[in-house]
Order: structure tokens, then C-alpha cells, then sequence
């Protein structure tokens, strides 16, 4: 099959910026958790990191349809509702996040800026520094759990819905 037939039944969700945020975390933050013993690089990434987040929290208020927190932000009821579905393996289809992805997505940013914050509060001088230390070691840990789920996430709904949400993420475009 060729991509313009594939294009034909796809339809744009998610703009380039989302995009571009979303992979240069997944690298970043790759960096910054890999580059522990390199105090230089791993403060850098950090806040670059901090500098995605803040940046996507600006586009989640002001950017595109499905870029914004009012497109996937769904309540508690909603977010069992749609994980009782996908246990059943028939979980209503959004175009763009789920209610449990949307959820991610929010708890994923909270953990990075726990992440970065704590980050910088341990790089600081004073009595705290080691208390920082375990705190930011916890966040990145948690981190680290929440990216496992995600994918797992994204694994399963790609699956039950038959798309390729990995290839969405990349394009911007998803099958109709």
C-alpha cells in the first residue's frame, strides 16, 4: 500500500510542536538519566527538560485543537470509565488522547517538573542538598515507572484500536 493511500484515510492531530516536544523529551530525558556520573551534561538536560515542560504546559493553554489540556483532560469518572473499557478490550476511540493517556500525559509532565525542581534544589548548596538528592533520585525513579505504563499504554491501544500510535507521533496523522 502506498503512503498516499495511507495519507487519504489519516487525518492530522497532532501539530509539529507537540511532536518535537514529545520526542525531545524521550531523548533528553534518556540523557539526563544516563549521564548521572556527568554532573556538566546531566544539569544541562535537566534544563532543557524543564525548559520542554515548561513550553508544552504554554502550548497545552494556547495550541492547536488537540495539542490543548481542555482536548484531553477528562475527569475521574471518565478515566475508570475508559480503563473499564479497556480491560473489556472495547474502549471508545478518540482521535486524540484518551482519557488515560490525557491522564498520563499530566501526571508524566508533573514527575518531570518534580524531576527538574528537585534537580535543581539538590545542585544548590546548604544542609537540604542530600535530602534533595533522594527526593530527585525518587522522581526520576517514578519517572522512569510512569514511561514503563506509558508505553505499555500506547502498546495496548495501538493494538485494540489497530493503529500505529508510534507512527502518529511521528507523522502527526492518524487512520480515520
Amino acid at each position: 500500500m502506498s503512503d498516499k493511500s495511507v495519507e487519504d484515510r489519516s487525518v492530522k492531530v497532532w501539530d509539529p510542536l507537540v511532536r518535537i516536544l514529545h520526542w525531545s523529551l524521550v531523548l533528553f530525558f534518556a540523557i539526563a538519566f544516563a549521564s548521572e556520573d556527568f554532573m556538566g551534561i546531566h544539569r544541562w538536560v535537566g534544563y532543557l527538560i524543564l525548559g520542554i515542560v515548561g513550553t508544552r504546559t504554554i502550548w497545552g493553554l494556547i495550541g492547536t485543537k488537540h495539542a490543548r489540556f481542555s482536548d484531553f483532560i477528562y475527569s475521574p469518572a471518565n478515566i475508570k470509565k475508559y480503563l473499564s473499557e479497556l480491560i473489556t478490550f472495547r474502549p471508545t476511540y478518540y482521535l486524540g488522547h484518551n482519557p488515560a493517556g490525557g491522564a498520563m500525559i499530566l501526571i508524566l509532565l508533573l514527575a518531570l517538573l518534580g524531576t527538574g525542581i528537585t534537580g535543581v534544589l539538590a545542585d544548590g548548596k546548604g544542609g537540604l542538598r542530600e535530602m534533595w538528592e533522594e527526593v530527585h533520585e525518587f522522581f526520576a525513579n517514578g519517572t522512569i515507572g510512569l514511561i514503563i505504563l506509558h508505553i505499555l499504554g500506547v502498546i495496548v491501544s495501538s493494538l485494540i484500536h489497530k493503529e500505529n500510535l508510534v507512527r502518529a507521533m511521528f507523522t502527526g496523522r492518524k487512520s480515520t
